[in-house]
This record gives C-alpha cells, structure tokens and sequence, in this order.
C-alpha cells in the first residue's frame, strides 16, 4: 500500500511537536497546539502521541487532520543524533520498605501532644 505524504524540511534538528503544529499553521498559539496534542489529535510514527514536547527528528513522521507528514532533513543542515533510548531502573516503590525501628516511631508519637491540657482538643500542624 503506496501511502502519500507531504515532505517537510526541517533546517535544525530536533523540533518540539508542539513548536512543529505553530509552523506549520495548525495551531495559531503554543497553548492551542498543547491541547491539540493533549486532547489526542495528533499520531507521530503512527501511534497516537500526547508528549506536547516531544523532539521530532528527520525520518519521523505525523499525521494531523487526515494528512501525514514526513520530516526530512534540508540540504546542508547537520544531521543532530537521536538520545539513546533509557533504560528500565529499578525504582524505589520496587524495593521493600524497611521498618521503622522502635526509637525512631517512638519519636513521631512524641513529637506532638495526643491533646492539649489547657482545651482539650488535638493540636493541628499546618507545616
């Protein structure tokens, strides 16, 4: 299946997909273009992106509006290489929380008084 694109010359490398939506005249402010991408109008590579900030690189491509565009690199412009993909760390919701010992809960339970002796009522912390 030959599919048609329109090309587009980017002379620097990356753009923001936001920044790309204001050049190219779908969207006529930065906020628009945001909501535009947020509200899932817009595929980049062919799966639906809503990273308002993503960076777009040559041989990328987007598809807004029933169009699909396919950026190229413009003669002369050099070439700004793609960050290597991250790589999975363990978090630290992954390791087991330790206990707290019996000093250090002792501490929280004094910090404050359980109720005021003058009213009666519990402290409030703001802070």
């Amino acid at each position: 299946m030959n599919q048609e694109y329109i090309e587009i010359e980017l002379e620097e490398e990356p753009i923001e997909l936001c920044n790309l939506l204001k050049v190219l005249d779908f969207a006529e402010t930065g906020g628009q273009a945001k909501q535009l991408i947020a509200m899932g109008y817009v595929a980049v590579n062919n799966e639906l992106c809503t990273q308002k900030r993503k960076k777009m690189y040559s041989g990328d491509s987007l598809k807004f509006d029933g169009e699909t565009f396919l950026l190229t690199l413009a003669e002369g412009a050099i070439p700004n290489p793609r960050p290597a993909t991250p790589t999975v760390k363990p978090t630290q919701s992954n390791v087991p929380a330790k206990k707290p010992t019996k000093k250090q809960s002792n501490k929280k339970r004094n910090k404050q008084p359980q109720v005021d002796s003058k009213t009666g009522r519990k402290p409030i912390s703001f802070g």
